[in-house]
């Protein structure tokens, strides 16, 4: 069964990727080294005053306006002058446009701070920089790097999900930004994976079901269900309702779960189960827990399993990738992998990589099915 689409597209993707990547090494290459260190050592008065822009909701304010300082400052409350100086740093980064003196608007790169977008990333933005996720990285990350643990649960006490559990704001928040993961991955995981193999879908760790639902707008055949924490999918099929077609909503469904106690059942081989983005928050032993779980609710049905992951390279790992592994270090006990470290967790879980589906996107589809 060969589940790969749009090789051709994918090909050339990979190819941009790569130029953009050595495109984005050209300052380490021109930039005199200790100034160039400096810039990086003070990267974070950028993250800042994006998130400022964001809590203060400054694309949405402008919208498809050109507004005055005065004006903008009146709107968010704030005080005129700071916002003229915090939307200059951010227009000298790319971010906004300062079209006259002292007068702003969006532009491609400001716009998907908007929250009428669909690509919108605002809540990613807010996630990230958040008290919760900032103290980590701040207060904790080298006595976990010289010692071991993880930065979060030093930082909060609690380990995240644990944490999220008691601070329903927090958690609310992280639910959001998961959702806009798809702003930052795209749809090619619907357009060059081939789901029409498939009669069903088990979306564990769905959250509301969006990738779920963006699969299914492409297989008119498939039905979905997702499964996530009670808090999680409490509201989802409220979410959606009015948002998309009562015939398509109809084919999605509901379920609490934990992934680490047990899962639903696969009833035929044409059921497949989807991970996006799970086992990478979890560390070995952990994994291999989830990965048994999957493959005793496979059985003998011949159902498959879709973890869509990062994979890592053995040598020479991009930015994107780095900077994604040391995010886990800060808020979980896991860790990106590479193809060799993921091909070990499956061995032991009694699992084989079927195929690897490469997408338009940083990262991959591992197809797997129990071993024979």
């Amino acid at each position: 069964m060969q589940l790969q689409k749009n090789a051709g597209a994918v090909r050339r993707f990979s190819g941009l990727m790569k130029f953009a990547g050595w495109l984005q090494n050209i300052p380490n290459k021109v930039t005199p080294p200790p100034f160039r260190l400096m810039q990086i050592g003070s990267a974070f008065w950028q993250s800042r005053v994006l998130y400022v822009a964001a809590r203060l909701d400054i694309a949405d304010i402008l919208g498809d306006e050109r507004l005055a300082v005065d004006q903008i400052a009146t709107r968010v409350s704030a005080e005129p002058d700071a916002i003229y100086r915090l939307l200059r740093m951010l227009a000298a980064m790319g971010i906004f446009d300062e079209v006259s003196p002292r007068v702003f608007a969006n532009n491609r790169l400001s716009a998907p701070l908007r929250e009428d977008r669909s690509d919108s990333v605002r809540a990613m933005i807010l996630m990230h920089n958040s008290d919760e996720m900032s103290r980590p990285w701040y207060e904790q990350l080298e006595k976990c790097v010289r010692e071991g643990g993880v930065p979060f649960t030093l930082a909060h006490g609690k380990e995240l999900y644990s944490y999220m559990d008691g601070h329903a704001e927090f958690d609310a928040l992280f639910s959001r930004a998961m959702d806009s993961v798809e702003a930052l991955s795209g749809d090619s995981f619907a357009r060059d994976f081939d789901w029409g193999h498939f009669e069903r879908v088990i979306d564990i760790g769905g959250s509301k079901g969006s990738k779920s639902l963006t699969i299914l707008k492409r297989h008119s055949h498939l039905k979905a269900l997702v499964v996530d924490r009670a808090q999680v999918i409490r509201d989802a099929e409220q979410h959606w309702a009015g948002r998309e077609a009562p015939a398509l909503l109809a084919r999605l469904c509901f379920q609490a779960g934990d992934l680490l106690e047990s899962v639903p059942t696969a009833t035929s081989g044409k059921d497949i189960y989807l991970l996006s983005g799970v086992l990478h928050g979890f560390d070995d032993e952990t994994c291999v827990k989830a990965l048994l779980n999957l493959a005793r609710a496979c059985g003998g049905t011949g159902a498959r399993i879709a973890l869509m992951e990062l994979v890592m390279a053995e040598c020479g790992a991009d930015l994107t990738a780095a900077a994604f592994d040391m995010q886990m270090f800060m808020g979980t006990r896991g860790r990106e992998r590479t193809l060799a470290e993921w091909s070990r967790l499956f061995d032991m879980s009694g699992l084989a990589l079927e195929e690897q589906v490469n997408l338009q996107s940083f990262v991959k589809i591992l197809v797997l099915k129990l071993k024979q």
